[in-house]
């Protein structure tokens, strides 16, 4: 494979993104599947931790998540559900897409809140129907994988609550079981239909088009807060920090956009992540390579190419029925591990969080399957050099998919059919057909800022 840097025609920033909400149908299927797995594992409860930075979980049944408290979702297997809510969330069990009974919890409330209750926390459990001798799993946000310990016996929830559910359960069994979200195989979060597929371009598709816009403001003199405000968008809740940063990262601990401004030859790093997809670039602000710094005058050669040819391999390598552990041999092949320092996967499964898991690791049993979303996110870490980075989302669709999400969803399937011509007839990228690019930048990567003429492309 041979990559250039050549003239290259700007990819369409799409200004037509409206919003698609989940439906009744989509929540329906995301109860009826949970139950189907909790009959599965003999779990006579879940237990579904939220607060307000982690509730994808909780929301997958729900539909939304706690503003700035922590709640609980207490599932029983006879599909009888609890909502454990603290004083500012009552209201939301109004809203939630899954039938539930409250119970006020106002521990889950904000600190020197009313807590006006004569129950404990294991009262307020039982109010929810746990009971001793139960078979219980519970479930924070995270997938442990830890090869020395007993994962399932690792918990990422407060410890007031797992202290309670021991105490009234104290005959029964607690687990882990946020595998049944997350798991890399089988993990019911990793799996979309067309609607959630659209929902989630909205995220991803509008956060490419903030970022090109902020790309392409990119001049010395400006300042980090200056090109960090071309980012906003339309008020959508983050899934990252925004990352705006110019020449040296963090200093003075910041590690939010600063008023810096850009000088030519910095290296420069944008990031945006929204519900549905994260797009970041890294690259240095010149327009060729004279106005580089000495010492990186061969970032090109030495790092933008290397990387470039590696994502051009993970996009073409992605369909139905590939082996993860293979996906991983081919990028390690063609952008050695040892020698071009990517410590993390080269890719992972994204959604409602910007990662919600990989299956994407050395061994990996995991083939990828019609309905993932995936993120091509691979990191290279040469000393002395900045980074080179087009991070962006893709989803897969087998032929019945794809022909729902037109069906459904026209605009959203004009979008990545744009997206899949421009892939392969301005950067000569050939995608598998069940592969559909849901940000406008999928494959797009300026490694001199200031030239937005030039790109690199397949050749």
């Amino acid at each position: 494979m041979n990559i250039c840097y050549a003239k290259v025609a700007m990819p369409t920033a799409h200004e037509n993104y409206l919003p698609v909400n989940l439906s009744r149908e989509t929540m329906e299927e995301h109860r009826r599947k949970v139950l189907e797995q909790m009959q599965k594992r003999q779990l006579d409860a879940l237990l579904v931790y939220g607060d307000r930075e982690h509730g994808a979980n909780y929301a997958y049944l729900t539909g939304f998540e706690t503003r700035f408290e922590e709640s609980v979702l207490v599932l029983h297997k006879d599909g009888s559900c609890f909502l454990m809510l603290g004083n500012e969330n009552l209201k939301m069990a109004n809203y939630s897409f899954i039938p539930a009974n409250v119970v006020h919890v106002p521990h889950f409330s904000l600190p020197n809140q009313p807590m006006e209750t004569e129950k404990t926390v294991d009262e307020l459990l039982e109010e929810a129907g746990i009971r001793d001798g139960m078979k219980l799993g519970v479930v924070g946000w995270k997938l442990f994988s830890s090869r020395l310990e007993d994962n399932s016996a690792l918990f990422d929830v407060p410890a007031f609550l797992v202290d309670a559910l021991r105490r009234v359960n104290h005959s029964g069994s607690i687990l882990n079981a946020a595998d049944l979200f997350l798991d890399a195989k089988e993990g019911l979060r990793h799996f979309h239909n067309a609607n959630e597929i659209a929902h989630y371009e909205y995220g991803a598709g509008l956060a490419s088009s903030r970022v090109l816009a902020a790309l392409n403001a990119v001049a010395p003199g400006k300042t980090e807060l200056e090109l960090a405000n071309l980012l906003c968008a339309c008020g959508q809740p983050l899934t990252v920090t925004t990352i705006c940063a110019t020449g040296e990262r963090f200093t003075d601990a910041v590690v939010f956009p600063r008023n810096k401004q850009v000088e030519l030859g910095d290296k420069f790093s944008l990031t945006l992540g929204l519900r549905g997809g994260l797009t970041s670039r890294a690259a240095y602000v010149v327009e060729n390579r004279e106005q580089l710094p000495a010492a990186v005058a061969d970032y090109m050669e030495k790092v933008a190419m290397p990387y470039y040819k590696a994502a051009v391999t993970w996009y073409e390598s992605v369909g139905i029925g590939l082996s993860c552990d293979e996906l991983y041999q081919s990028i390690d092949r063609v952008l050695p591990k040892a020698q071009y320092r990517w410590s993390l996967n080269p890719g992972h499964y994204t959604g409602q969080e910007e990662w919600t898991a990989s299956p994407v690791y050395a061994g990996s049993d995991v083939v990828l399957q019609s309905g993932m979303l995936l993120q091509m996110d691979i990191i290279p870490s040469i000393a002395g050099y900045g980074g080179a980075s087009c991070e962006d989302g893709i989803a897969i669709a087998d032929a019945a998919l794809r022909q729902e999400l037109q069906r459904a969803y026209p605009q959203t399937w004009q979008r990545i059919c744009e997206r899949r011509r421009y892939m392969q007839e301005e950067l000569g990228i050939t995608l598998k057909e069940e592969i559909l690019p849901l940000s406008d930048l999928c494959g797009y990567l300026r490694p001199y800022i200031l030239n937005h003429d030039f790109a690199l492309k397949k050749s």
